[in-house]
């Protein structure tokens, strides 16, 4: 699981995430100018501190008992037992080590899948233990964890400490046994140590930033899945993707053809009819235009009532396709529209509206269609008082729409509401659709796109 990173800064495109967000310093010519007074620094230093105390103790000390207990084998073997009951302490070090990389670079390092015995019974457990490359590994990460960990806290620590020495140099230096030795003068004694301040503040920052970058890989190596593991694992999600790809363009097509049978039952059974009245009502004002005026102005009156009906049909049928307010005036205004049409009162919030233009085309008119059918459902089925709709993006790259109410509950998005072809426009865009109604409790319901759907 990856920790929240706050306000920290995207990664640049091209660079891998880690060094862009672990050790930026190495990365850009802007952050290694900055690297003294950058967030990343004062994280990297408290990780540094943490992993010096913690793998000099933990780290070393399960070094050691490796090493005892490998030592103990060839005594008629004594030492199995003890290297299996190692190796499985080892296992629960990973663990915390996981966790705390995880915490203090803000980079998930994910846990392994460890071998499985192939039989009951405690000697083919421990066999599979001592055979476990997995558990190894993390014996050998805390050698060379501990190793990189001192190494780092040794040159950033001293040089940190070294900086601020020497920048309190013009306040004590006078008096110091080291002016007699530089044998230069006073002012150009400050000069240089305030220079070489400088310089170790920049060595200090970049070797806690390179160092801890440096761990967390060979973390994620040693901690986290095998090569082997990790492809066979991203086998699995390809294939699972695929079928869920499959299953979704199956929604999709389904929720189209839905869609086109309603456009055509729409236009014979609305547009197409009063069109043909239109014509008829038309041929009469001709015959009676000489014989009776006054019959034939109002059939034109009733006439031009039928094609203002029927353009506002067509509107409507239209706004069903692409609601001409949602490219015109965007999401938040479109939102408002159907709000305002609704029969029951509506709540619109949209924390921040400037975000919904980062959303792409498709996925707004996705939550427009969203939200125009759950209001409909609220009107018809629900017996709600009121409904709110919320908008905003997440984590800047999902558009969420939440749309609740007061009603009776017990929606079912299979009970031909209108939702089942909705979750299938979702799904199609690579979304999430879920639907929590209890029966007497209101309903609500949440959907997130990608914005660049």
């Amino acid at each position: 699981m990856e920790i929240p990173r706050g306000t920290t800064a995207a990664p640049a495109p091209g660079l891998p995430e880690d060094l862009a967000r672990v050790a930026p310093a190495w990365a850009s010519r802007d952050a290694f100018f900055a690297a003294p007074f950058a967030p990343a620094t004062w994280r990297a230093v408290a990780q540094v501190t943490i992993a010096w105390l913690w793998l000099q103790a933990a780290g070393l000390a399960l070094a050691i008992l490796v090493v005892t207990a490998a030592s103990m084998v060839p005594a008629l073997g004594l030492g199995l037992p003890l290297l299996v009951l190692v190796l499985l302490v080892a296992r629960g070090f990973a663990t915390v080590e996981r966790a705390r990389l995880s915490a203090q670079t803000g980079m998930a390092v994910r846990a392994p899948r460890y071998r499985s015995p192939g039989r009951a019974g405690v000697w083919a457990a421990g066999w599979t233990v001592l055979g476990d490359g997995r558990s190894w590994a993390h014996v050998l990460y805390a050698l060379a964890g501990f190793g990189l960990a001192v190494a780092t806290a040794t040159v950033a620590l001293c040089s940190a400490g070294a900086a601020l020495a020497l920048l309190a140099f013009p306040a004590y230096g006078r008096s110091a046994v080291v002016t007699g030795w530089l044998d230069a003068p006073w002012p150009l004694a400050v000069v240089g140590a305030l220079g070489s301040a400088v310089v170790l503040a920049w060595v200090a920052a970049l070797a806690a930033q390179g160092g801890t970058l440096l761990l967390l890989r060979l973390g994620r190596t040693l901690l986290g899945p095998s090569g082997i593991d990790a492809a066979r694992e991203a086998t699995l999600v390809a294939e699972r993707r695929a079928v869920v790809l499959a299953e979704t363009r199956t929604l999709a097509v389904d929720a189209a053809d839905t869609e086109r049978r309603r456009i055509e039952r729409d236009l014979h059974d609305g547009a197409q009819q009063r069109l043909v009245a239109l014509g008829v009502e038309l041929g009469t004002v001709r015959r009676r235009v000489a014989a009776d005026p006054e019959a034939a102005v109002a059939a034109l009156d009733h006439a031009h009532r039928e094609v203002k009906e029927t353009l506002a049909e067509l509107r409507d049928l239209v706004r069903g396709i692409h609601p001409a307010v949602l490219a015109d005036r965007g999401l938040d205004a479109a939102l408002s529209a159907l709000a305002a049409r609704s029969p029951v009162p509506v709540r619109v919030e949209v924390p921040d509206p400037g975000s919904l233009a980062g959303a792409g085309p498709t996925a707004q008119a996705a939550a427009y269609f969203v939200v125009a059918e759950a209001l409909t459902n609220v009107a018809k089925h629900a017996g709600a008082q009121s409904a709110a709709v919320r908008a905003e993006v997440v984590d800047g790259s999902r558009l969420r729409i939440v749309v609740s109410d007061d009603g009776r509950g017990g929606a079912d998005p299979t009970a031909g509401s209108g939702l089942h072809g909705l979750r299938g426009r979702v799904a199609a865009l690579d979304g999430t659709f879920h639907l929590d109604s209890p029966a007497g409790a209101g309903t609500r319901l949440t959907v997130e796109v990608p914005c660049a759907s």
